[in-house]
């Protein structure tokens, strides 16, 4: 909101040595953002001239300049200009050598045309006082005559500042000249004067000869579209009267441009009171008006020229010929105030809204009507907004006010709020007395009323932010001063903090990042075909979550799995010229079941505490989220090197990183030969804990690596890491260390190629009992002095006991026991 401090003080006593970074201030006192300070960006000399006479003279170019003999107050200058539309006689604005034009555009005497020009006449672009100029600014057309050599800066007010704040959108009040000054008044205590301070009888219709009415049959949330509209009929207006300068000043500095008498009045009542107002060429109407709802295959063409295709939630303004202005948003061109206009219709209401925001988002059509409606205005001023347009048109465009119009809505209510006494101190953490609570509702404008309790609190019609005791002590604590809240940073109850899932996800993620591994969190979208392919072992198709609305619209289901993201990151990377990578990302996998719609059918309003049952019916709406880490390794884990080679990233680093998982989360992560459509058959394992599965990996299919782009080798591994961290559960199991000895000894198995290591080292662990401590594959051998079909399985054990040193024989029989175990589920042999 941009406050042009000329038109501040007309509502509130500024003093005159402030400047606008003490009123800015001021407002950032009582809430407010501060976002710049707003100046004509010009300076003198500017002066009032008056041409003598002067002589045209067409040039070779085809132009005809006229030289000009202009009394600037000291004297007569020759000036060259090129504009042809004023006379001798006329009053207009001369820039003299030395001033400065906005741009920068710096004024001397130069010669041109064959004259030395000293100066320049004007023209209102050329000054800052709008985008569109017809030629050198007559001052009689904006109603001014002044002796030559006064100074046209301040005549024009073009030495008024403005300041901008940012405004929340809880603040809607703040969006004008009434609600700033009222704020500043809270500020410094500045005596405040209320624009809309006027007598029912001045603002009242004397004839209600125009019909107007409100049919919703379709309310939103059973909220009526328009609560209250005034309509105010204003007779034999003049539209070529010019906008006074100080108007255009104000408006400009305010970032509105000047668009003609008619237009700029109901742009200056919005700015000055907050109320947005629509005038009517009364002429082009067709009958009286009724405020509904839009019916299918409806269209309007608005005052921006679009044509534009109405939704049966859109609410119209309508005449008996049809729509003609979509409601608190913009009106149509059909009945738009133009240089023909003689009768007009003011429009002052209160629309709803959610359903004005909703129009407005739909149509992408935001506007400075809209942004005041969708944040609520005062269902106090229509009268009072509609009277001021129309004294302002019968003053400045020569109009007659005949009292006549129409309206309907009723009183606005207001609904009183019970105040705890000591409610405000127990929330603020200050103590206020119960005079200061008071003394700072009423200024805001509250009706205050004393309680065996507290007190009952009425808020004014221009704050419907005030709903509760909350934001009523919000207030009482602006109004005070945020500078008395004690900085204390609050101390924690003991034994709060992360929450063991939290500790463990960051174990992991820390363990995988010391390893070598770099974070690449990415998006949670993808196709369809990619959460089959990566979201399920055999790639069947399986339900995900498609988005209404998605950033990508080649991308719009919810991931089932981390995988691909992971391959698109890849992707770009070696698109970039880094091809030896190792990724990892930790993030939420989206896991829909099958037969369940997900979705809110219902959408709570806002502003209001959700039930159990409403609680309940959004948690249903949402699907499974599972938290999991993925890895992917592609290129050389090991750079060439002198004399070292590169060695390339294979299964063996991806098991390395699953092992790294398990570490951090404090479980034994164990792998078994498994399947997966993405991954390599025989180069593919899924991963349990105590018997449930938690994941798997694998290496990519080449062709699912090369419709990727991604050369050589991928390998890849996904566990479901609030799974893991559940089977790990919170408390970390210490075994006693022994202190006597292990007795060592290896193994070498021959078994049938097909049989999956895991299977042969589960087989030697339960056979061999409590004694083994540890057992890990060394090798597997396929080649001279082993039957074709058949492998050789290399396992080093390890073997001891908590309260004894173990002999040799008892390892050995432990591991006999291990090595007919295998032998009996599996058919292995010991190797020759």
């Amino acid at each position: 909101m941009r406050v042009p401090l000329s038109w501040l003080r007309e509502y509130v006593d500024v003093a005159a040595e402030s400047t606008p970074e003490d009123v800015l201030a001021a407002l950032v006192a009582v809430g407010f953002e501060e976002e710049d300070v707003h100046r004509f960006e010009l300076s003198g000399p500017i002066v009032v001239g008056e041409v003598l006479e002067f002589v045209e003279e067409p040039q070779k170019n085809g132009k005809t300049i006229r030289w000009c003999q202009v009394d600037v107050g000291d004297g007569v200058r020759g000036i060259v200009c090129g504009a042809g539309n004023f006379f001798a006689g006329d009053k207009v604005v001369v820039t003299l050598p030395g001033s400065v034009l906005p741009g920068p555009f710096p004024i001397a005497a130069r010669k041109t045309y064959g004259h030395v020009s000293d100066g320049m006449i004007a023209s209102a672009k050329e000054l800052g006082l709008g985008e569109e100029s017809d030629g050198i600014l007559r001052l009689v057309e904006i109603g001014i005559d002044a002796p030559a050599g006064t100074d046209a800066i301040g005549l024009l007010g073009l030495d008024d500042v403005a300041v901008e704040i940012n405004v929340t959108p809880d603040r809607g009040y703040a969006l004008s000249l009434r609600g700033v000054a009222r704020e500043y008044s809270h500020a410094t205590g500045a005596a405040f004067r209320d624009p809309a301070e006027r007598d029912a009888a001045d603002v009242c219709i004397d004839r209600h000869e125009f019909s107007v009415a409100v049919d919703d049959r379709a309310p939103i949330r059973g909220r009526v579209g328009a609560t209250e509209f005034v309509a105010r009929v204003v007779r034999d207006v003049d539209p070529t009267k010019p906008t006074p300068s100080w108007m255009i000043a104000r408006l400009t500095l305010a970032g509105v441009r000047s668009l003609g008498i008619l237009i700029d009045i109901t742009n200056y009542v919005m700015l000055e009171l907050g109320t947005p107002i629509h005038g009517y060429d009364l002429d082009a109407l067709t009958g009286g008006i009724t405020v509904r709802r839009a019916t299918a295959g409806e269209k309007l063409q608005t005052l921006d020229g679009k044509l534009r295709d109405l939704d049966v939630e859109d609410l119209l303004i309508t005449d008996e010929s049809g729509p003609i202005g979509l409601a608190g948003v913009m009106g149509g061109g059909t009945t738009e105030m133009g240089a023909s206009t003689r009768n007009v219709l003011v429009e002052a209401a209160v629309f709803e809204p959610i359903t004005i925001a909703r129009t407005a988002r739909r149509h992408k059509l935001p506007s400075e009507a809209s942004r005041r409606f969708e944040r609520g205005v005062d269902p106090g001023l229509p009268y009072v907004a509609a009277q001021r347009v129309v004294d302002l048109m019968v003053e400045l465009a020569g109009g007659t006010d005949e009292r006549v119009g129409g309206a309907v809505g009723s009183d606005p209510v207001r609904t009183s709020i019970d105040l705890p006494s000591g409610f405000v101190a127990g929330l603020i953490g200050v103590e206020y007395s119960d005079d200061e609570i008071v003394a700072s509702l009423e200024m805001i404008g509250c009706a205050v009323a004393a309680t065996e309790q507290g007190w009952t609190v009425v808020a004014p019609t221009w704050r419907p932010d005030l709903t509760d005791t909350w934001t009523l002590a919000e207030e009482v604590a602006r109004i005070t001063g945020y500078d008395r809240i004690p900085s204390e940073v609050p101390v924690p109850p003991s034994g709060r903090g992360l929450t063991g899932a939290q500790r463990g996800r960051r174990r992991v993620s820390n363990a995988l990042a010391a390893a070598g591994y770099v974070e690449t969190p990415s998006f949670p979208f993808t196709t369809e075909e990619q959460n089959d392919l990566h979201g399920s072992a055999s790639g069947e198709h399986l339900p995900s979550i498609r988005l209404a609305n998605p950033l990508d619209g080649q991308a719009p289901f919810l991931r089932r799995s981390l995988v691909p993201g992971l391959v698109q990151v890849a992707h770009r990377n070696v698109s970039r010229g880094l091809t030896d990578l190792a990724l990892y990302e930790s993030g939420t996998v989206f896991l829909p079941r099958s037969g369940v719609v997900y979705g809110t059918p219902h959408v709570p309003p806002p502003a209001v505490r959700p039930s159990a049952a409403t609680l309940a019916e959004l948690d249903d709406a949402i699907p499974p989220q599972r938290r999991h880490v993925a890895v992917l390794l592609t290129g050389s884990l090991i750079a060439k090197q002198p004399g070292e080679p590169a060695r390339a990233a294979d299964l063996a680093d991806a098991l390395d990183a699953v092992r790294t998982v398990g570490l951090a989360a404090g479980v034994d992560i164990r792998v078994t030969q498994g399947t997966r459509a993405a991954l390599h058959p025989g180069r593919t394992g899924t991963l349990d804990v105590r018997g449930e599965t938690v994941g798997y990996v694998g290496e990519l299919l080449p062709d699912v690596a090369a419709a990727a782009d991604l050369p050589g080798r991928v390998v890849v591994a996904e566990v479901d890491l609030d799974l893991v961290l559940e089977l790990a559960g919170d408390r970390v199991v210490v075994g006693s260390l022994s202190t006597y000895p292990a007795a060592t000894q290896d193994v070498s198995l021959v078994v049938s190629a097909d049989v999956p290591a895991a299977d042969v080292a589960s087989a030697l662990r339960e056979g061999a009992g409590e004694l083994l401590e540890h057992l890990h594959l060394v090798d597997d051998y396929r080649g001279a002095g082993i039957e074709h079909g058949r492998k050789s399985l290399t396992f080093a054990m390890r073997f001891r006991a908590a309260d004894r040193t173990l002999t040799a024989a008892e390892a050995t029989e432990a591991k006999l026991a291990g090595v007919t175990m295998a032998g009996r589920r599996h058919g292995a042999v010991i190797r020759d």
